[in-house]
């Protein structure tokens, strides 16, 4: 049972690229406007003091000032129309059909999009905002329902693993070009398969909206999943990258205070570069959207700034100490960090991390229980979605875990 169905009973959405690249350069030029105004104020300001040029200052400040009013205005209507007229053009060639997913390139657009904006993409209901969906490996969305489940996987086995992608990705993150390097890049789902029998499937959503929210979702889908999955008293594994994992905790969170089933058939949940005690950038983030709004000519900058996403902002700061943690007292946790330096230990490869994530944020936890950390060196944030070692150490961790539940 769902928890949340505010997207499937959301209308249609109407809206696409034309109308978000309308709204940015709309909003940009109104913040660009602003600025103009306070540094041509403070100017006006010092003229007006002085004796004999108080008057000419002031008529000089009123035409000014609605010459720039006339060519903002300009600027923000003009953009608007030809934007408009390109949202016609969009939804005849971009495939925004009904069912029919985005290809790979259109999808990797829309992850990074909705990272940035998701929370006013999905509130404007742009056609944009992701909807949350469970599906196959590089397939549509997957009908969480019985005789869905059944015609997609006719020989269902017992063991499930749910990939849960990270901050302004998608689930194609998790897929191995041709052009990769078969000795150090790996598909993970499909070893997972072929060496423990498990059926890989993989989390779309907005990571724009606040991670409580997903997280309510997830357990919402998750819920729905296991009650209709062909194979009774199955086993779950969960593998999230980066906001993915935080993501997964949230929805063991919102599973133990809502009493979901779900749960008790997790047999591991493991995090992947995890910012679990916050990012530091987006910490320097806030930083300076705070210095910007220290000075009023400055301060449209910050309102530039400000209009990250929530799901960026929740970042700041780690999901804290599981306020269910009896709840969650069966579930193995695994932690993995990694750092760009050779040596992982080293004080500079602490400091960096893997260019996001330090590996003191993402093995840190305050779980108690079956919990286990590692770290890898030589290893970007993004390389820990398909690196040959990260797939060597989930392997033992799932080879040396708790007994199988079924």
């Amino acid at each position: 049972m769902a928890t949340d169905k505010h997207y499937s009973d959301a209308p249609a959405p109407s809206t696409g690229y034309s109308h978000a690249a309308r709204t940015v350069v709309q909003e940009t030029t109104l913040r660009v406007q602003e600025m103009h105004g306070a540094i041509a104020g403070s100017c006006f300001a010092i003229l007006r003091r002085v004796p004999l040029l108080s008057g000419p200052a002031r008529l000089v400040q009123g035409a000014h000032d609605t010459i720039a009013a006339g060519v903002y205005g300009a600027i923000r209507h003009g953009s608007g129309g030809l934007l408009a007229a390109a949202a016609v053009v969009e939804k005849r060639a971009t495939g925004f059909a009904p069912g029919k997913p985005p290809g790979r390139l259109a999808s990797g657009l829309r992850g990074a999009l909705n990272g940035a904006f998701g929370d006013y993409l999905a509130a404007s209901n742009n056609r944009l905002a992701i909807r949350m969906a469970i599906g196959a490996d590089g397939g549509a969305a997957l009908a969480l329902d019985a005789p869905s489940l059944q015609a997609a996987f006719p020989e269902a086995g017992k063991r499930l693993c749910v990939f849960i992608h990270g901050l302004g990705c998608d689930e194609h993150s998790w897929q191995v070009d041709d052009a990769d390097d078969p000795s150090s890049d790996i598909h993970f789902g499909r070893q997972l398969h072929a060496d423990f029998a498990c059926t890989a499937l993989y989390l779309r959503y907005n990571s724009g909206l606040p991670i409580a929210a997903n997280g309510a979702q997830l357990a919402g889908l998750l819920e729905d999943l296991l009650a209709a999955w062909p194979q009774p008293d199955c086993e779950l594994l969960i593998i999230g990258h980066s906001m993915g994992g935080l993501l997964a905790l949230a929805a063991c969170e919102h599973a133990a205070s809502h009493a979901l089933a779900w749960p008790k058939a997790v047999r591991m949940l493991i995090c992947l570069g995890s910012p679990i005690l916050g990012s530091r950038v987006e910490r320097l983030g806030q930083l300076t959207n705070a210095a910007l709004n220290l000075s009023k000519m400055t301060a449209p900058l910050g309102t530039i700034a400000s209009t990250r996403s929530q799901g960026i902002k929740d970042l700041r700061h780690g999901p804290g100490v599981p306020r269910q943690a009896a709840a969650h007292a069966h579930i193995a946790f695994r932690f993995l960090g990694a750092s760009l330096s050779d040596d992982e230990d080293h004080p500079l490869g602490r400091f960096i991390g893997d260019g996001l994530v330090t590996p003191g944020s993402a093995t840190a936890h305050a779980i108690d229980g079956d919990v286990q950390s590692a770290s890898l060196g030589r290893l970007a944030h993004m390389r820990l979605l398909k690196d040959v070692r990260v797939y060597r150490q989930i392997k033992e961790w799932i080879s040396d875990g708790p007994a199988e539940k079924c």
